[in-house]
């Protein structure tokens, strides 16, 4: 936010660009688009940002961990924009400078200056007042209203005592800062520089904003800029703007607009969902959590929904978990994961499962992403599920209950020059590998002992085997990319993960699995009850 600060006192565009380090332009007609909505004389002025979708080089062919993410980008953000506006998402968005603020939107047919939105003054002011204000609304570079009009209370502000009071020097300068400059940019509508200003005062005015100790004791990190509190930040700042009222849009451009790198070897993109993750539970457990804050706002209820589900997506992980464990359960101890049911419970599940499988046709379909990029996508969201989400969410209450803050580490991007993808196969330790490997080697565990134990109690039990088997192959198929990252190039798997891997399988194993499994077991007469007679 330094940067924000500083851009403010030199040149105070209305607009900015926000990238990531590792994006770089790719069209270049891409902020021209972006300027259509945001100066759009009917929706531009209630727009927070136009945010484009996230491309990226350097990724296999294949895409083995879905980083492409095109569910998220082509079929959920698209479908957001149809409500309030996609989500932010950190990188490839231009901002509306006013929003970033803190201010509200404009209200509808009601007239009401920037500062008073942000004071929360009313606007009831005569004709002579009204022409007054639109006289200085007709120069961008004037302020919407002046700091020492403000100060002085002077009758030519147009405002009585107590609104006077409310918008005080004073007053904007605890909510802003120690800077009469940076104030008085912040209240200029259409951005720009006062022409008195020289270049030495700027530049001097420049360093003290930026300054890391400018942001004490003000709203910056709390209602102004990028809000702290999450290591996604960038949902949490999308989130506030978009419970004042404000609006985004989603641009797609048939040309990317902006493309950047992503993580290609297996634990270098588990933690970078991790900390995505991790992100999302610290804003479920904060005061900002969408499920309480922000009600009596204009937030609508299915933008609401739709950040709920940002949020509170980790905690899936758990019941994740033990569906990914119940097959080789079953196969241990001879039960099968689904009771028996009646007919019309029958039909019910699968008109179900026929409505579930017809919307992910219907999806894909509106938004052209393949069946394959939608496997992936389902393939990593189970890895990430039971690995990168689950630490997660126990990093979070312990965060939130104990109070110990953890520590992500920085996702690696390095750039294949070579298109060897020498990343793609590097084995990096990592805890996050140990869950998803246990889970495997139960699975793979379960199905020899299911298989071998219908061997030995005949053709009767071979039935209710393929019910079983197939769950537990479900479960493999979909952690396959994860397997294959595990053996690397040379196709053999790090000692350290087997051994810890085995460590858990075997205590799992050694809880469900009967003494003497691979045995029929006969049934008889109680002799105890019956006697000599049996």
């Amino acid at each position: 936010m330094h940067l924000v600060r500083v851009s403010a006192v030199l040149t105070n565009g209305q607009y900015m660009l926000n990238l990531d380090c590792d994006h770089y332009i790719n069209n270049s007609s891409a902020l021209r688009e972006a300027m259509c909505f945001l100066m759009d004389p009917n929706l531009g002025r209630k727009i927070c940002y136009v945010q484009f979708p996230q491309r990226f080089d350097g990724i296999d062919t294949n895409d083995r961990y879905a980083n492409r993410n095109t569910v998220f980008f082509d079929i959920n953000l698209r479908g957001l924009d149809g409500i309030q506006g996609p989500v932010y998402v950190g990188t490839g968005c231009v901002f509306n400078r006013t929003a970033l603020y803190g201010y509200e939107p404009p209200m509808k047919n009601k007239e009401s200056g920037l500062l008073s939105k942000l004071c929360g003054g009313r606007t009831s002011k005569s004709k002579s007042t009204g022409s007054k204000k639109s006289d200085k609304h007709a120069d961008g570079s004037v302020p919407v209203f002046n700091l020492e009009d403000i100060e002085e209370g002077i009758e030519g502000s147009g405002f009585d005592d107590e609104k006077s009071l409310l918008m005080s020097q004073m007053s904007l300068e605890k909510r802003f800062g120690q800077s009469s400059v940076f104030v008085a940019s912040t209240l200029m509508e259409y951005g720009g520089v006062p022409q008195s200003a020289t270049p030495e005062s700027l530049l001097k005015e420049a360093i003290h904003v930026i300054s890391c100790g400018y942001e004490d004791r003000s709203d910056w990190g709390r209602e102004i800029g990028w809000i702290y509190g999450s290591v996604t930040e960038d949902i949490l700042t999308g989130f506030k703007m978009h419970a004042r009222g404000w609006r985004s849009i989603y641009c797609m451009p048939k040309r990317p607009a902006f493309k950047g790198s992503a993580p290609i070897n297996l634990s270098d993109r588990l933690n970078q969902v991790l900390r995505w993750a991790l992100g999302s539970v610290e804003i479920l457990f904060s005061r900002h959590c969408p499920i309480w804050y922000g009600y009596g706002g204009r937030l609508k209820f299915l933008e609401r929904f739709a950040y709920i589900n940002t949020t509170i997506y980790p905690l899936t992980s758990i019941p994740l978990l033990i569906y990914c464990i119940l097959p080789a359960v079953c196969l241990l101890t001879g039960k099968f994961i689904i009771p028996q049911i009646s007919n019309i419970a029958s039909i019910w599940f699968i008109s179900l499962f026929i409505s579930i499988f017809a919307t992910g046709i219907l999806e894909m379909r509106w938004s052209g992403v393949g069946i394959d990029e939608w496997w992936r996508n389902e393939q990593f969201w189970v890895i990430g599920g039971i690995s990168a989400h689950l630490f997660a969410v126990f990093q979070g209450l312990l965060k939130v209950l104990a109070g110990i803050d953890t520590s992500f580490t920085v996702t690696s991007k390095a750039s294949d020059e070579d298109n060897d993808f020498a990343e793609l196969y590097m084995f990096k330790w990592t805890t996050l590998l140990i869950p998803p490997t246990t889970i495997l080697i139960i699975n793979l565990v379960g199905v020899v002992a299911g298989t071998s134990y219908a061997i030995n109690s005949g053709y009767q039990s071979w039935g209710p085997l393929f019910g079983k088997l197939f769950f537990a192959f479900w479960v493999i198929i979909h952690l396959y990319p994860f397997l294959k990252g595990l053996m690397g190039r040379q196709n053999r798997t790090p000692t350290i993960v087997v051994v810890w891997a085995i460590r858990l399988a075997s205590i799992f194993s050694l809880l469900w699995v009967r003494i003497d499994p691979f045995t029929t077991r006969v049934t008889g007469p109680d002799i105890q009850m019956c006697g000599i007679n049996c």
